[in-house]
């Protein structure tokens, strides 16, 4: 089953991989480990955010 990634899903995506590497550029530990920590929180709204989307989807395609 393939899953499309929704418009919000996308978004929380794209911060999600930007936040790793700003976290490597960071000199403070603590505040590179918080940014990592946020990222996976983004990983997890892009999943639930798509799973929501597809979940919609099949609502209005059962009415």
């Amino acid at each position: 089953m393939t899953l499309q990634i929704s418009r919000r899903g996308k978004e929380c995506l794209k911060t999600a991989q930007t936040l790793p590497r700003t976290a490597k550029a960071m000199m403070d530990q603590l505040i590179a480990a918080q940014l990592k920590s946020l990222a996976d929180d983004y990983k997890r709204r892009a999943e639930t955010a798509s799973l929501d989307a597809a979940r919609d989807c099949s609502i209005r395609r059962s009415r």
